[in-house]
């Protein structure tokens, strides 16, 4: 969004000074006729902070693979893409995707590229979108790519879900745990604590535990923990910030217990889905690379696409390049050898992202059938050992008494 001034004249013919916020300044000058009145001149307010602009919400990848398939289906028609481009404006429901498609309109319009228009909005396409389309204008068949565009964003947004369903479940029962934890020590000891001092006698050292943990939790030192946990984002987001903080800590991401195997078929079905979808659509090969990289959304994978990148530049094979790294699995090696020798490497590389995303799938599924036993027992011990900590002193007394 944007604030617009204008010098109008009303319908009496009298000098008027309106301000408004808009998409778009074409939206400004057009809602200002609509009310009647007669528009002499409008600029854009700049500076200050853009509270509006910073409230709109995100542009998602299911966003784009919307537009992407709607705007294919146009193109198909034989819809011009100016014509298309307007509907698109008109119909979308996301006020920032809305902005940038406004402002994209409005430079097809005056004679730029629909890719070259898009490149100026690189929050909202990224280079892989860009790179597509430039592809698809280049070769006629814009309408096409639009589709693969729509169906790579759409294979995303349903990866991207896959993981954070895995992630979910224990965050979720994590929290729980965490909350009831923290009540039971804070409302629930001081309770029993009072009623043992007032019998006397030495507490058992695991429900003095309890009690120091409770005493903690109520004293002010308690502001400690958030301190730590503040410090640990800090020092990390630090260090990931440097590029040789990113290329140990994404090391260490593909080498987890558990969650490495999920980040490896992860990256490896990204990597094979982007490229594959680069190469189909005529992207030549060297940029197919390097954007696939940049897009590898881990720093280990991206270093050995590049080492494959500047193999081929020197006239080598990518999948030879891929292995020197002992990054990518022997499975999807084979694959993307098979499909330098045959020629057809866009074909395999599809099956390649097809099989992972598949493995990602069913990694998923064991991981949270995994995840639910480990939490339930987790969330169990908990409650338990506040429990067994709380009755070991009545046991002591009961003892005492025989």
């Amino acid at each position: 969004m944007a604030k617009f001034q204008a010098n109008l004249k009303d319908s009496k013919g009298k000098a008027v000074q309106q301000t408004m916020v808009a998409v778009s300044l074409k939206e400004a000058r057009d809602t200002w006729k609509q009310k009647g009145f007669y528009v002499q001149d409008v600029k854009e307010v700049k500076g200050g902070f853009d509270f509006a602009a910073f409230t709109l919400k995100k542009v998602t990848v299911k966003d784009l693979a919307l537009f992407s398939r709607q705007l294919a289906t146009l193109v198909n028609a034989g819809v011009s893409m100016v014509r298309g481009l307007g509907v698109m404006c008109d119909q979308c429901a996301n006020p920032r995707l809305k902005i940038a498609l406004t402002e994209v309109l409005d430079d097809v319009q005056q004679g730029t590229n629909f890719s070259d228009a898009l490149r100026k909005h690189p929050k909202v396409f990224d280079k892989l979108y860009c790179a597509m389309v430039q592809a698809g204008e280049t070769g006629g068949v814009l309408d096409d790519v639009l589709a693969r565009l729509a169906t790579l964003l759409e294979d995303s947004a349903r990866l991207n879900n896959q993981i954070k369903s895995a992630m979910t479940y224990p965050i979720v029962v994590s929290s729980i745990a965490v909350l009831i934890f923290l009540a039971m020590c804070i409302f629930i000891i001081p309770v029993f604590d009072g009623v043992f001092k007032s019998l006397g006698g030495e507490l058992p050292a695991f429900t003095q535990i309890l009690v120091n943990i409770s005493n903690f939790l109520k004293s002010e030192k308690i502001f400690i923990i958030p301190a730590v946990i503040f410090a640990i984002v800090f020092v990390y987001k630090r260090v990931y910030a440097t590029p040789a903080g990113q290329l140990y800590l994404d090391g260490v991401f593909l080498k987890l217990p558990l969650f490495g195997d999920l980040v490896v078929k992860t990256a490896v079905a990204r990597f094979a889905r982007t490229f594959g979808s680069l190469s189909r659509a005529g992207v030549p090969i060297l940029a197919s690379l390097e954007i696939t990289a940049e897009t590898a959304g881990n720093l280990v994978i991206s270093n050995a696409i590049d080492s494959a990148r500047n193999a081929v530049r020197e006239g080598g094979q990518i999948a030879p390049a891929m292995e020197k790294t002992e990054v990518f699995p022997v499975m999807a090696l084979q694959m993307v050898s098979i499909g330098e020798e045959t020629g057809e490497i866009d074909k395999m590389l599809m099956k390649v992202a097809d099989f992972y995303e598949n493995e990602v799938e069913e990694a998923v599924k064991a991981l949270t059938s995994l995840m639910e036993p480990l939490m339930i027992v987790v969330l169990g011990g908990m409650v338990g050992s506040i429990i067994v900590g709380m009755y070991l002193p009545i046991f002591s007394i009961m003892d005492k008494i025989k």
